[in-house]
């Protein structure tokens, strides 16, 4: 009865924020006002005026966008819909990076959508690397309270030098806390946003042993409402102008009390995976965890996820299909 409780008190609050966020106006604009095609030529087709954007994977290649602007800071979301029916080994990937600029030194927070068999849900995975960190993977994973293949559902990453938030229709599933005792692993330096479909089959669903089946392609995610909100960065100076970035009351500061609330609902009900419980990658979790003994029994009840040793950057040039995602080396254990 509690967890029955529960459920409808979360229910509630989704549909509340969902009712909230229609009446409010985010700064959303037109596709080629904000962004340029990344790759995957044919691939991408815009509908609706530039207002949706639809990416493709199919035999020949991926496809992905990429924001006009650096931004150091701000509020980036969209509303997605994922591919149906067969996705095992397909990634579809929001996320911010400087990869291309601080090679070896790179800012990520990702948000990554792993396809999975027929009958299994989709998993949604997010990470933060700083400062080229990427030998300390950051990584969490969730299950989702609805099938994000049905319809549009709203992603957002709030990122301020202070905190990173991750949202799902409103809810904050995660909040990253910069500590001093993360130092440069804090992404700090300017990045550009960018959207993504590609073949993961090497490592995106079981570790590998499901792989992308093109006879169910194409597989079309759907991008629409598309916002970014921040400080907008010169690229030859790389200095941020934040005096003209422009306001809205519909953009978060941070977690209210309420959203707290739902933010702990979520992840108890949700979470699947946090790195700070991975006993095998981390003999001691990492500085800025805080463990809760309740949360890692809860999570020992899940099968173990591996990580893959290499990362795959997005190629802009690159015909092949296993070099257009932004690359997680996340591996799937299990389902």
């Amino acid at each position: 009865m509690e967890r029955f409780h529960m459920g409808l008190l979360f229910l509630f609050f989704s549909l509340f924020s969902a009712m909230v966020s229609s009446r409010n106006f985010l700064p959303m604009i037109p596709f080629d006002e904000g962004y340029t095609p990344l790759f995957g030529d044919n691939n991408l087709a815009i509908h609706r005026d530039g207002k949706t954007v639809h990416l493709s994977l199919d035999e020949r290649t991926g496809s992905g966008f990429v924001s006009h602007d650096l931004y150091l800071h701000g509020y980036f979301s969209a509303s997605i819909k994922l591919p149906a029916d067969y996705t095992a080994g397909v990634v579809v990937a929001f996320y911010m990076s400087n990869g291309d600029m601080f090679q070896k030194n790179h800012d990520e927070i990702d948000f990554e959508f792993l396809g999975n068999i027929r009958g299994k849900d989709w998993r949604i995975q997010t990470n933060v690397y700083g400062n080229g960190s990427t030998n300390i993977g950051r990584e969490e994973r969730y299950g989702l309270w609805f099938d994000p293949a049905e319809d549009f559902h709203q992603y957002s990453i709030l990122w301020t030098d202070s905190k990173i938030i991750f949202y799902v229709d409103n809810v904050p599933i995660r909040e990253v806390k910069r500590t001093e005792s993360m130092g440069g692993d804090f992404p700090s330096k300017p990045m550009t946003l960018y959207a993504t479909i590609w073949d993961a089959s090497d490592w995106a669903t079981n570790g590998g042993k499901y792989r992308v089946n093109y006879k169910y392609a194409p597989y079309v995610a759907e991008f629409s409402d598309l916002v970014l909100h921040g400080c907008a960065v010169d690229p030859i100076e790389r200095v941020a102008n934040c005096d003209n970035a422009p306001s809205s009351k519909a953009v978060p500061s941070g977690v209210t009390p309420v959203q707290k609330i739902k933010m702990d609902n979520f992840r108890k009900k949700h979470m699947t995976y946090s790195y700070c419980y991975d006993k095998i990658r981390y003999k001691a979790p990492p500085s800025e965890c805080v463990i809760n003994p309740k949360e890692a029994e809860r999570l020992r009840r899940y099968d173990p996820v591996t990580f893959g040793n290499g990362r795959r950057h997005h190629g802009k040039h690159n015909n092949n299909n296993n070099n257009h995602g932004r690359g997680s080396k996340t591996e799937a254990a299990s389902f």
